[in-house]
């Protein structure tokens, strides 16, 4: 049996009931075998893939908080550090119902090849809690920060881990834990990021993720001999990453037609308005039906259908394995030429594998929404210097990394004869700094 196998068997035995965790590891691992190869022997004696698979540590703790009716909740919280071998931890906070240990893990392991192909110094961490933010108010909401900042606070710091937003995780929350985290612990460090502009925030962060997302894409398209100019482009989702992601489309000269949500989605051929998403989405926090209702071109759809609609260009920007095996034949057979991955795995392996076997070129999460983490360092950055960045800076910055990103893993996959390749491209790209780094610190 061959060092990947082993190690794939050991990892699903080890961590039964996390699937997610499990296909991450499994994408990972499958795409690095050329690389594990041509290495076998000293990786396999450095027990490198066993030390990349198993978190640094992690830690599972209660959040108990007290409801608007004075009824106490208990809520449970989540961080795994994953691997800090290229600098401290780092990665979001997700709150959601959804959330668990195997998702955190799943989470954290993308993350460190994701923040190493930023090519800043930073490993790979995830944290959260099945907290649900949505219908809480404001005080019930900091009620939770609080509690969850009281016990996260003795694991995290400046240079030791430096969490960040998610799903559920806007500047709302953001602030209340900064605020909580300063109280206990007494200092006033970048230890988060995604921060108010009033307190140690970056301008274009709020935008980084979706503005990325469209600047590896557009090089993506450019190198294969396309233009995003004039393309129709579906999107899934309608927070933080989807809202920005359609805004850069637009400016870029391409025409964003859907967006979605947990209950359904919107149809806009005349091109999705962005100030209308972001009042319906950010200010009243409501459904997409409201979108709907305020503009005569949209048409609203319940439950799932976004990758119906034909398009040139299909950016998944929700969640985990939205999109899906006959997803991704109604994309293949519309005509859709490429597929770029705002969310963190997105696409399952079955969908993937289809995209690329239908030559629809497929720019995998762990590098195309690399942008919101990399501004997130450059927060950090901007933090240790006490100085503040214009926004034309951080983008400019922002798009030469993302831009850097596509041709290191275009190269990476050239290097082990998988040109075209992208999945493979980022996961060795990602890899190899990673590993390098590892072995030069010895068995830590």
């Amino acid at each position: 049996m061959s060092y990947v196998d082993e190690v794939l068997e050991r990892v699903i035995a080890k961590n039964p009931a996390e699937p997610e965790f499990h296909q991450a590891v499994k994408e990972v691992l499958n795409s690095l075998r050329p690389v594990i190869e041509a290495n076998e022997e000293k990786y396999r004696k450095e027990a490198l893939l066993e030390r990349l698979t198993e978190p640094d540590r992690q830690f599972k703790f209660r959040v108990p908080w007290v409801d608007d009716q004075g009824q106490v909740q208990v809520n449970t919280g989540y961080r795994v550090q994953f691997n800090n071998s290229i600098g401290p931890y780092k990665g979001g906070l997700r709150l959601h119902p959804s959330v668990n240990l195997g998702i955190i893990k799943f989470l954290g392991f993308e993350q460190i090849f994701k923040n190493s192909l930023t090519g800043l110094p930073i490993g790979g961490g995830k944290g959260g809690s099945d907290f649900d933010p949505k219908g809480k108010s404001d005080r019930e909401v900091m009620a939770f920060c609080q509690s969850f900042m009281t016990e996260l606070c003795k694991y995290i710091g400046a240079d030791t881990d430096v969490p960040a937003g998610d799903i559920g995780t806007g500047a709302r929350e953001i602030g209340y834990m900064f605020g909580q985290f300063k109280k206990i612990r007494g200092t006033y460090e970048g230890v988060l990021t995604g921060k108010g502009l009033s307190y140690g925030g970056s301008l274009a962060r709020t935008e980084a993720t979706g503005y990325g997302l469209l600047y590896l894409t557009a090089e993506m398209l450019k190198c294969n001999g396309h233009d995003i100019k004039g393309k129709t482009v579906c999107v899934s989702g309608s927070g933080n990453v989807a809202i920005y992601a359609t805004q850069k489309a637009h400016q870029l000269g391409a025409k964003v037609v859907t967006v979605s949500d947990s209950t359904g989605w919107v149809y806009d051929p005349e091109g999705i308005d962005v100030a209308l998403l972001k009042e319906v989405k950010e200010v009243k926090r409501a459904r997409l039906t409201e979108y709907a209702k305020e503009r005569p071109s949209a048409e609203y759809h319940e439950g799932r259908g976004v990758w119906t609609v034909k398009c040139d260009v299909a950016l998944p920007c929700a969640t985990q394995n939205e999109l899906l095996l006959d997803d991704a034949k109604a994309l293949a057979a519309n005509g859709c030429i490429a597929v770029a991955e705002g969310a963190n795995m997105p696409t399952t392996l079955e969908a993937t594998e289809y995209l690329q076997e239908n030559n629809v070129l497929f720019a995998p999460g762990k590098a195309a929404n690399a942008g919101g983490v990399a501004t997130s360092a450059l927060e950090m950055s901007q933090n240790s210097e006490r100085l503040s960045w214009t926004f034309e800076e951080v983008d400019s910055k922002l798009q030469d990394i993302m831009v850097n990103i596509f041709h290191n893993l275009d190269d990476a996959a050239k290097r082990y004869g998988k040109e075209g390749d992208y999945v493979a491209g980022a996961n060795i790209a990602g890899f190899e700094k990673v590993a390098e780094a590892m072995i030069a610190q010895g068995v830590v």
